[in-house]
């Protein structure tokens, strides 16, 4: 018979057993977290600074700065914490508060990520109405858009997974809260919750994808149309560095829903969401800031005012 105490403090596993492994995997973590904090801070600095940068698209790149910012302070820090104190404890309200918020930011993520889809579409294909269709107000709705889409996401899920009961073992097969490590240990039935969970992510990422895939559709329809090779090469530098990051977004997310076997899907889970959680938020400022000449320029602008004011 199980055990009818009702747990309210789990055990995180982590991701190595390993002493070595695990101080690289700290001094890794801890890198790209301080990497991710600098480069997502200074996007939404110079984007909310600079006179030059103040459009619909820097605005949504902001927004994306803040989410990736957030998403990852989410995860790392008390994975970082686990590590340097040995304390691998977390407890039931904390442990959904971090799976509560790592979901609302990142499924708020994929909504942007397609909504930044749809002003490149009107930049490109709409150009002479542009500045009439993506006004700030309709650049505030669509961005109240996105956190009333992924808190949509997240409720259902939180919703049910408070009503779980945890009696039988309280080890997390994961480094931080993840709905499927917790469904491994609940001793409620889970089938109903996992065909909610199903359906929340993969109608957040088919619609995202398909409303994405449209805008880039009509847009590769239009650059190509262009008589210009220059115009065609502009055309498709200001659509290149979000390409990039929808394919690092989209593709880490499939991953860790793919699931070969138990043991396999379990490592590749962990594997992913550490690249998704520390790699990808380094990343993806860093494409938007190499690849973009205005932010580029941006940057040089205010580190020669900072050197300014420190002389005087």
């Amino acid at each position: 018979m199980r055990n009818q105490t009702e747990i309210t403090l789990f055990i995180l596993r982590g991701l190595t057993d390993d002493l070595q492994l695990k101080v690289l995997l700290f001094i890794f973590l801890f890198l790209t977290y301080v990497l991710s904090v600098t480069g997502n801070l200074t996007i939404i600095t110079l984007t909310w600074v600079d006179p030059h940068l103040k459009t619909p698209m820097y605005f949504f790149l902001r927004n994306f700065s803040f989410l990736e910012l957030s998403f990852t302070t989410v995860c790392i820090p008390r994975f970082l914490y686990n590590m340097s104190s040995g304390d691998y404890t977390v407890t039931y309200n904390a442990c959904f508060t971090q799976l509560f918020f790592g979901i609302l930011f990142g499924a708020s993520e994929f909504f942007l990520l397609a909504t930044m889809s749809y002003d490149r579409y009107v930049a490109i294909c709409k150009p002479l109405h542009y500045a009439k269709i993506m006004n700030n107000r309709v650049c505030n709705q669509l961005l109240l858009g996105c956190w009333l889409s992924g808190l949509m996401t997240i409720l259902p899920i939180v919703g049910m997974g408070l009503e779980l009961e945890f009696c039988d073992s309280n080890i997390i097969e994961h480094f931080l809260c993840e709905p499927s490590p917790l469904l491994e240990i609940t001793c409620s039935d889970t089938q109903f919750i996992e065909r909610i969970i199903l359906a929340s992510t993969g109608l957040t990422l088919i619609t995202t994808l398909v409303l994405v895939v449209l805008s880039y559709a009509s847009i590769v329809r239009t650059i190509l149309r262009f008589p210009s090779a220059q115009q065609r090469k502009k055309a498709f530098s200001t659509c290149s560095s979000h390409m990039i990051v929808i394919s690092i977004s989209y593709g880490s997310c499939i991953f860790i829903y793919i699931k070969p076997s138990a043991k396999e899907a379990l490592a590749l889970n962990k594997v992913m969401s550490v690249l998704a959680t520390s790699v990808a938020p380094v990343m993806n400022p860093f494409i938007y800031a190499l690849r973009n000449k205005q932010v580029i320029q941006a940057f040089r602008a205010i580190f020669k005012r900072i050197l300014l004011i420190s002389k005087v």
